[in-house]
């Protein structure tokens, strides 16, 4: 929904010169995209505490494991993340904006000091957020790497490595699909955001633009990727895809 959202009003950023039509894009759609591109990033270090978890305590059900917590972690994030846009929203709508635009109407034109400060903490804390989900996924997957040959080692003819293999496979193309989607975004996006106003050449600052939307466009790519990480992950998925290919061959 967040991904569609975004794009209709991102086509019509592109599409139109109207000064209002920019004005909305920044102020709900550039920060939908953010709250889609966040809530993704932590959902998947979600999944992959949930399968380092099961590799660890292969026999036990960890208190953070259960439904009704895991209904309440995503909860508790969908309010945080929705709680931190439309307090941006509601300071960017309240804001004077400026009259002018420059640099193909980015939503920095839009932009005040207050705006600029509170804009500029959300993308420290934002890259912060990635990086620690970045460094766990990595930690995670080593640890289960590390954890596989030990048991090929002390017991290699053991039937549970053949599931420690297939962990490890899993989280791999965890790990793949977020460091595509995500991972040059964020090398580009934080120091474009301090780097551009120190650029006063017009191709420079044009070429780093291009850069971040293509970057924008590898980390929507994950949108696509999702089902396939649900394919991978979860056999109740696979499960329904299988009924239903099932019911359509009847």
């Amino acid at each position: 929904m967040f991904v569609c959202l975004c794009l209709i009003l991102r086509i019509a950023k592109y599409a139109s010169t109207s000064m209002e039509i920019q004005r909305i894009y920044c102020s709900f759609g550039a920060p939908a995209s953010y709250l889609n591109m966040y809530s993704s990033i932590l959902f998947m270090g979600y999944i992959a505490a949930n399968r380092y978890m099961r590799i660890v305590r292969p026999l036990e059900t960890h208190m953070l494991q259960t439904v009704r917590s895991t209904r309440y972690i995503c909860i508790m994030t969908w309010v945080i993340l929705l709680v931190i846009v439309f307090a941006y929203i509601a300071v960017f709508v309240s804001a004077d904006k400026q009259t002018s635009a420059h640099n193909g109407f980015d939503c920095d034109s839009f932009h005040n000091n207050l705006i600029r400060q509170i804009y500029l903490a959300l993308q420290i804390t934002s890259f912060s957020t990635f990086s620690f989900v970045l460094v766990s996924l990595i930690l995670f997957y080593w640890l289960n790497v590390q954890k596989l040959r030990q048991a090929q080692r002390t017991m290699p003819d053991h039937p549970g490595n053949a599931k420690l293999s297939k962990s490890k496979r899993n989280m791999r193309v965890l790990v793949v699909v977020f460091c595509v989607c995500f991972v040059p975004y964020h090398l580009v996006r934080l120091p474009y955001v301090f780097i551009k106003p120190l650029l006063h050449d017009c191709t420079a600052a044009q070429v780093f633009y291009i850069l971040k939307e293509l970057t924008v466009l590898l980390a929507v790519l994950n949108a696509c990727l999702d089902p396939l990480i649900y394919f991978v992950f979860s056999k109740t998925f696979r499960a329904q895809l299988n009924l239903q290919r099932f019911r359509q061959s009847e």
